[in-house]
């Protein structure tokens, strides 16, 4: 019963915590120190504070990097905090590949590619290669995104490029390992004019924009990675018109893949789109 009581109160109201206070927590006693570093604990309770009004923007700055809280859509400047990166490597050495849930994966361009799993909110980081491919690494040639799957595991996905070839393989947090992936039939874009943005999650897929800015000059694509057959393939840019040069940015809107399109014609040129039914619906114009 005392043992029952004890995991209402993990479920119930450590939960509903901030990832500071859950840390103090940790020292009341050995059960709870196990319950709230377990793995599964630290997966719900990022996807309950994902889920919450409040956010957070995390800033990359020249020394220094800046986190901030979003309530309600807006920017809370003084909540502004300055912390620490991982293993304190300086800023500028740091890239990001993919956010997800509360947990960035980024890319220490110190030590080649050393790719690092870092939760800003409670500074918690975990090194998760520094192989860079048996040392094939191009500088900027390397993207990545997350996701949970059906039982619950955070995968990894990390696309590297070196010499004109693309490479894709999956890290388990549960397992701890990598795997390969094969089947990686988009290697028309491996060439080092094209330019992969970081990974965004959506819909069971992950989102890439793939950019080339020299031959032909503005060119851009999307890849998406199936994270059920584990399969990548192409999807078709919004049609606009009369706008060059132009740029797209994805996002995700209640959890709904959405892109927005900037340009120029005769004026500064802005459209939001959403992708339904293996389309882009228009969803509003500034």
């Amino acid at each position: 019963m005392e043992k029952l009581g004890s995991e209402l109160i993990v479920d119930e109201i450590f939960m509903r915590l901030p990832a500071k206070a859950i840390g103090r927590f940790k020292c009341l006693s050995k059960f709870f120190r196990d319950e709230l570093s377990n793995n599964n604990f630290e997966i719900m309770h990022s996807r309950r504070i994902i889920s919450s009004l409040q956010k957070k923007l995390l800033s990359l700055k020249d020394n220094t990097i800046v986190v901030n809280n979003i309530v309600g859509g807006n920017l809370q400047a003084d909540t502004s905090k300055t912390i620490i990166s991982p293993s304190n490597v300086h800023p500028s050495y740091l890239r990001v590949l993919a956010s997800f849930k509360g947990l960035i994966l980024i890319c220490n361009e110190r030590m080649f590619c050393e790719l690092i799993l870092w939760n800003p909110t409670t500074r918690r980081f975990k090194i998760l290669a520094d192989d860079y491919f048996d040392r094939n690494f191009e500088r900027n040639a390397s993207t990545g995104g997350m996701y949970f799957d059906d039982s619950n595991d955070l995968k990894v996905l990390h696309i590297n490029r070196y010499r004109n070839v693309l490479n894709a393989r999956v890290y388990s947090r549960r397992r701890e390992s990598w795997r390969k992936i094969n089947s990686f039939n988009v290697t028309n874009y491996a060439s080092t004019y094209y330019s992969w943005s970081p990974g965004i999650y959506s819909g069971r897929s992950i989102y890439f924009m793939v950019s080339n800015y020299w031959f032909p000059q503005g060119e851009r694509h999307m890849v998406a990675f199936d994270v059920v057959s584990e399969t990548f393939s192409t999807i078709p840019f919004p049609e606009v018109l009369d706008l060059n040069p132009w740029q797209g940015h994805f996002l995700s809107i209640e959890m709904k893949l959405h892109v927005i399109v900037v340009g120029r014609s005769e004026n500064l040129y802005a459209d939001l789109f959403k992708f339904e039914d293996e389309a882009w619906v228009k969803a509003s114009k500034e």
